[in-house]
């Protein structure tokens, strides 16, 4: 047992990287496309980061060990790390070749074939300083002044820039089904994680896609409800199996149930709570206050914990009701609801269209990636209790410790943060 406790505590361990902060990922790379049908074509406003267009276009190393610049960018060491900064002279000169790049990188099929892009306008703000971009009208209105910059100056860094596109794609005739993709891959950190928002305009109708990546798969559109949604649940899902917490905090409950039922009624509960406070952290009803978001990560960490250690306590001829135990799951998942409601609602905004259709997918995909869990590790628990007590016992304490260490790490680290 002692060996096994070593090894399921190695495992975990390696989950540690990037896991501390589960859910407030602050470096959040977000692009979205507002994608309008006319009569004869589409119109696509799309937000990126200005580092997706031209990080894959650096020149070869120099004898000063820099990479030659990318079009519209500068280098210069800091401490002996190469920084990209943008030149505005470049892009005054030339600022729908910065639109050109992002219709290079972006692919829409229909059904006669791939659409050519013409760059209509092209504006780059400095993040923090960027007009709203979650309405078609917010969008039409940031694009509506041509080829502008704002007041960048030579000393800011492109990692700092947002760019906005507005970009045509006429067609022969009206476009009912199209495949959106991403053409390029930066060879950004991180760039896996970007959280990609569709909405899809046709007449008063809007649908609301999301995907996760770069979108070198094709993202298939079709105004269809049952589609948008779909994107939405896989989301979901996507959110518990990768959300290294939410993994740790399923396997307590699943060593920790006698039985079955017993089991799913306590992964519904945390749904229910994770449902409630994922709508109202959504829609602003939480502290906005920056201690928030390290005391919602401590908690939700301790939770971990907690949930370790009634694992263990489910001993031979030790009885609780399954109701307080439902109660309890509710109420860590609505700590955990909280804990992505800040990320969800980046990716949104609460004035998008069909939000609560888009919450509700999410939520259904957070109990199917549960259920996932659950199916998997289930029937290993089943099994092993068949064997003698000492063996299901031992197993159970090493997986509850070893939880028990990593979630201790990840308290101490929130809470550090939190006090500091």
């Amino acid at each position: 047992m002692k060996r096994l406790s070593v090894l399921v505590l190695a495992l975990l361990s390696m989950m540690l990287g990037g896991a501390a902060w589960g859910h407030f990922k602050l470096n959040l790379n977000v692009r979205i496309f507002h994608i309008v049908h006319e009569a004869d074509g589409l119109d696509l406003y799309l937000r990126t980061p200005m580092s997706y267009l031209v990080a894959d276009k650096l020149g070869p190393i120099g004898s000063d060990g820099l990479p030659a610049p990318a079009p519209f960018t500068t280098n210069r060491p800091e401490n002996g790390v190469p920084m990209h900064l943008l030149d505005p002279e470049a892009l005054l000169a030339d600022p729908f070749g910065l639109g050109q790049f992002a219709a290079d990188g972006l692919r829409i099929d229909s059904d006669d074939g791939p659409l050519a892009a013409e760059v209509i306008s092209v504006r780059i703000h400095q993040v923090g300083n960027e007009p709203g971009f979650a309405t078609r009208a917010e969008a039409v209105a940031a694009l509506a002044e041509g080829a502008v910059i704002g007041n960048e100056s030579d000393e800011t860094y492109i990692g700092d820039i947002v760019v906005d596109v507005h970009l045509r794609y006429p067609s022969i005739t009206q476009v009912s089904e199209y495949q959106i993709s991403a053409l390029t891959d930066p060879g950004l950190p991180g760039q896996e994680e970007t959280a990609n928002l569709v909405l899809d305009y046709r007449g008063d109708t809007t649908r609301t896609y999301r995907a996760t990546g770069l979108m070198a798969e094709p993202v298939t559109v079709s105004g269809s409800p049952v589609a948008a949604a779909s994107s939405f649940v896989i989301e979901g899902v996507r959110h518990i199996l990768e959300g290294i917490d939410h993994v740790l905090f399923v396997i307590c409950m699943v060593i920790g149930a006698r039985t079955l039922r017993a089991l799913l009624t306590r992964v519904t509960g945390f749904t229910v709570g994770h449902t409630v406070t994922l709508g109202l952290g959504f829609f602003g009803v939480a502290p906005s206050g920056t201690w928030f978001i390290p005391a919602v990560e401590t908690a939700i960490a301790l939770s971990i914990i907690w949930a370790a250690a009634d694992a263990i306590m489910q001993r031979p001829g030790y009885t609780r009701s399954n109701r307080n135990a439902v109660a309890v799951t509710v109420a860590i998942g609505l700590l955990h609801g909280f804990g992505f409601s800040f990320m969800l609602r980046e990716i949104l905004r609460v004035d998008a269209d069909n939000v609560w259709q888009s919450l509700l997918a999410f939520n259904i995909g957070v109990e199917l990636g549960q259920l996932a869990i659950v199916a998997f590790i289930w029937p290993a628990t089943l099994l092993i209790r068949r064997m003698p007590d000492q063996v299901w016992i031992g197993t159970r304490g090493a997986i509850a410790a070893s939880v028990s260490v990593v979630a201790a790490i990840w308290a101490v680290e929130r809470a550090t943060f939190l006090l500091g």
